[in-house]
């Protein structure tokens, strides 16, 4: 899944294929400690695509003013 794919997604579409992602994830995972997978690469094809979804969803959340932490307080420094 490609991000341009994903920035043309609503939030609530990239919330379901994160879930979604995750169960077939822990599913692949399962399989594999019973009995060999027949693509083995799925397993980071999927992880990559979870980080991706997530990325792209923090944007999503940064720009519409969710996250008011996300800049940084300058320290006081400390003088003698």
């Amino acid at each position: 899944m490609k991000a341009s794919e994903i920035r043309n997604m609503t939030r609530d579409e990239i919330v379901k294929n994160i879930a979604d992602l995750r169960d077939e994830h822990f599913k692949l995972r399962m399989r594999r400690s019973a009995e060999e997978i027949p693509n083995p690469l799925r397993l980071r094809m999927i992880k990559k695509d979870i980080a991706r979804l997530q990325t792209i969803l923090k944007e999503f959340d940064t720009k519409s003013g969710a996250d008011i932490m996300s800049v940084p307080q300058e320290k006081e420094k400390k003088t003698k």
